[in-house]
């Protein structure tokens, strides 16, 4: 009897598991149809050139960024917009990132009204402006280390800007990112638009040059591939079915727009959790249930980011061991919304399935794994049964992945060169072995981390570059 149970315990969870990947994936569709008819409407130039087009800051935090902090800044500089400006927060860089940038800009310090509305780490250098006009949109500022949540939290402070655009100082924002990111918040009457998200994609073995996407590629590296199968699985089949539920509980951390008083209303970033890009939204909808303002967060379905991916299993499995422990601490701090219908869709149903299906899928896999073993063990396995259930999921994945890659075809398109399609959909074949068991692995080790280790926060993720061949050291 209790095996019986325990085995429809874990039938019942891959059932529902693959129901709601097969759901979200129904919704994303149709939500990506009617997204791309009516963008096929908009026209961006007006958005561009318009005077009263909102103001926008692009924060970007940097620590020891020395070898490509000139290019990056470069980068963000180019974006196809009006009314915008870029405050670089280098915060307690210990290389001459300062200096780099003090000499490509024309830099000088200037005194800076601050509004100290949200408490940061202090300033150690000052504020510093251009005396070259064509760089007139760039602020830098240089405060001693307090980590990336901190330095976000000084942008918010130094910002005096409506919106304010959050992202990694070394991801490659494309020249129209502003412009589709701002749209949803321009158009929606009936609810306040707190934030917005948009596609993250893998830049690794593309080419790019002063700050701009020239050749997209797709990497020989196995471990990267696969991680641009995920990106295109979570962008494009999970979160623009969220979106259309308003249940979005994350913003990547590469790139998010907010809307500044609302992130302030809330504190700012918290420097206390190392999942601050997914705590902060969950803390803003809370405050907007708890206000009874009706609002939304939205997201944008274009490939606007583009970012490097840990491409070995000790920085992959780092990156997805603090994911782990950011969600871990999220879903504590917020536990009072679980299952609370006062949260509406954020406590009813946003809640359980990050719950369930991010938070406790990795344990109850493992203890899945486990438990085979157990019946192996004791020569009580029904193999006719084990075998079509092992089988059924692998190709459950496979078949997700492989519909993630027509979709990616029939929308965006973004690897046009002949051969990669048929590459990833024969990276979706080993991606169940080459990366899903590391992932379980760093849950775990992240869950182990979290209660018995909490000495660790960070680590180290060594990047080569996007526009050239260094390698620099960056906290992930």
């Amino acid at each position: 009897m209790i095996i019986d149970l325990i085995q429809y315990f874990f039938f019942g969870f891959a059932f529902t598991a693959i129901v709601s990947y097969i759901l979200l994936a129904i919704i994303s569709a149709f939500e990506t149809v009617d997204y791309m008819k009516k963008n096929s409407f908009v026209n961006y130039k007006e958005i561009l050139s318009s005077s009263i087009s909102p103001s926008v800051s692009i924060i970007a935090p940097a620590y020891n960024e020395t070898l490509n902090i000139v290019e990056n800044v470069r980068s963000l500089l180019s974006n196809h917009y009006v009314n915008y400006d870029v405050i670089i927060v280098n915060d307690g860089s210990k290389d001459d990132s300062l200096e780099k940038l003090i000499k490509a800009y024309d830099l000088v310090k200037v005194e800076y009204l601050i509004n100290d509305q949200i408490q940061t780490k202090p300033l150690r250098a000052g504020v510093f402006k251009s005396t070259n006009p064509a760089f007139e949109k760039l602020v830098v500022v240089d405060k001693e280390n307090g980590g990336k949540a901190d330095a976000l939290n000084m942008g918010l402070n130094i910002s005096s800007n409506k919106y304010v655009a959050c992202i990694d100082v070394d991801c490659l924002l494309l020249e129209d990112a502003l412009q589709k990111m701002v749209k949803p918040f321009l158009e929606n009457t009936d609810s306040k638009v707190i934030a917005a998200g948009g596609v993250i994609r893998i830049a690794n073995s593309c080419v790019i040059k002063d700050g701009k996407l020239l050749d997209i590629n797709l990497p020989r590296n196995l471990i990267v591939r696969g991680q641009i199968l995920e990106y295109l699985r979570a962008f494009l089949l999970g979160r623009m079915a969220w979106s259309k539920l308003n249940g979005l509980l994350v913003i990547s951390g590469a790139f998010g727009l907010f809307d500044k008083k609302t992130a302030i209303e809330v504190g700012g970033y918290d420097t206390k959790t190392v999942g601050e890009d997914m705590e902060i939204i969950v803390r803003m909808r809370r405050h907007m249930e708890e206000q009874k303002i009706k609002y939304k967060v939205a997201y944008i379905p274009d490939p606007l980011c583009w970012t490097e991916a840990p491409d070995n299993y000790k920085i992959f499995i780092s990156q997805r061991n603090r994911w782990t422990r950011g969600t871990i601490e999220t879903l504590k701090k917020h536990r009072k919304i679980g299952f609370n219908r006062k949260y509406n869709t954020l406590g009813m149903i946003s809640y359980p399935y990050w719950l369930i299906y991010e938070r406790l899928a990795p344990i109850i896999e493992v203890l899945g794994i486990f438990y085979f073993l157990f019946l192996l063990i004791n020569n009580n396995i029904k193999w006719d049964y084990a075998i079509a259930f092992i089988v059924l999921c692998y190709l459950f994945t496979v078949m997700f992945s492989i519909i993630t890659i027509i979709t990616e075809e029939l929308t965006y398109h973004q690897y046009k060169k002949k051969g990669i399609g048929i590459r990833l959909i024969m990276t979706a074949f080993l991606e169940p072995f080459t990366n899903h068991p590391f992932i379980v692995y760093a849950a775990i080790k992240g869950n182990f981390d979290y209660y018995f280790n909490k000495k660790i926060k960070w680590g180290e993720m060594t990047r080569k570059g996007m526009s050239n061949d260094s390698i620099s050291k960056i906290k992930i």
